[in-house]
């Protein structure tokens, strides 16, 4: 689009000051991003979100090959947004043998060629420390090619307690032992408000960013994210967007922010009837583009949550900001235990998915280089 046909578009919208100034390249604070949160203007902020990742990216979407591996699902913070866990004790529980994660890890570089591998697992107070360690240790030793991307802030929480230390303690050994990049679950919406409906033992908004920040301040890039759509306001959205904004320029140390959309199936809160359907593809589109806006200049990546909205709204999604596909999935089972849909997603297929949506395709490592394309 022609800049003077984009300045005319833009000037018949509601947030069209505000759009203009991302394009400029202005810092944008929590009362536009709020107008942004409110605005049905979804198509106004697409085209102006995808504009600045054209300016970042060009046509070039990247990927990543790896398995999520989740090596337990005892968990004792009970989130009633999960399908997944189970209590200890519990007949259908489990914890994934050392032996066995090196095996899996193993298996799926040989047969797949991954070059990471996502940890995460429920909040189990039999594991101490040594099992992380040893297991990342393990995986080195046998593929030492392979990224880790582990835990998440209120997993490291958990294991601090077992042990008795610091987070940061916690994370240095971690990192020590050959975790590559902190993952950033647990997060939900940062505020306590909302946690205090959906995960009420689960670790406070503000624990969740100091933990984020002690892992950057040790060396530790990490993973932002966002799960909408369950009790929080709009007023909720923008602060949360905010809060990962102000650690960002504070640290510099997120790699990309992804949002995602909560699925109710099977959950304690589709149980209590308050949440029926999960956000759909309007809300997506909307919180991508959103994203790009506010993070333009803080946060470079910006991926396309094809996990809990499917392949093509996914592919939507890279018109309205997104830069990331994500990465192939074999093994999920968080989202997969609400029975939504089918988690199991080839290199092959996200490969076609970016080619049909237009872009070229690149496969990428767990520090977003690119290492061919495709």
């Amino acid at each position: 689009m022609r800049a003077s046909l984009l300045q005319e578009f833009l000037g018949r919208s509601e947030i069209s000051d505000i759009l203009q100034a991302a394009l400029s390249g202005q810092r944008l604070g929590f009362d536009e991003c709020l107008r942004l949160v409110k605005s049905d203007d979804v198509y106004s902020m697409g085209l102006v979100a995808n504009i600045l990742r054209q300016k970042k990216f060009a046509d070039t979407i990247t990927f990543i090959n790896n398995i999520i591996l989740n090596y337990t699902n005892v968990c004792v913070t009970y989130c009633k947004f999960c399908a997944f866990y189970r209590p200890p004790g519990h007949e259908e529980s489990y914890t994934v043998p050392i032996e066995e994660i090196v095996r899996r890890v193993a298996t799926s570089r040989e047969m797949f060629g991954i070059t990471q591998v996502l940890i995460q697992g429920g909040h189990n107070p039999n594991l101490n420390l040594q099992y992380y360690e040893d297991a990342f240790r393990a995986i080195k030793a046998k593929c030492p090619e392979v990224g880790i991307n582990g835990l998440s802030p209120s997993e490291v929480d958990m294991i601090s307690r077992v042990e008795r230390s610091s987070t940061r303690e916690v994370l240095s050994r971690l990192k020590a032992a050959g975790m590559d990049t902190f993952a950033g679950g647990g997060a939900e919406i940062l505020e306590d408000r909302v946690k205090d409906e959906i995960s009420p033992l689960k670790i406070r908004s503000h624990e969740w960013l100091r933990i984020m920040e002690e892992a950057h301040e040790i060396g530790l890039k990490s993973v932002a994210t966002m799960m909408y759509g369950t009790v929080e306001t709009e007023k909720e959205r923008a602060s949360h967007i905010m809060k990962i904004a102000e650690l960002q320029e504070k640290t510099g140390g997120f790699m990309v922010f992804v949002p995602w959309s909560f699925e109710p199936n099977k959950t304690e809160i589709q149980a209590e009837g308050s949440i029926k359907y999960p956000s759909g593809g309007h809300s997506l589109l909307k919180m991508i583009a959103i994203s790009r806006i506010m993070f333009n200049g803080l946060i470079d990546h910006l991926q396309s949550s094809w996990l809990t909205n499917g392949i093509g709204m996914a592919q939507l999604a890279l018109n309205y900001g997104a830069d990331d596909f994500g990465g192939t999935l074999i093994g999920e089972e968080v989202v997969s235990a609400t029975g939504a849909r089918s988690t199991e997603l080839t290199s092959g297929k996200i490969i076609a998915a970016v080619k049909q949506a237009g872009f070229r395709v690149a496969e990428r490592d767990n520090s977003y280089r690119i290492i061919k394309y495709h």
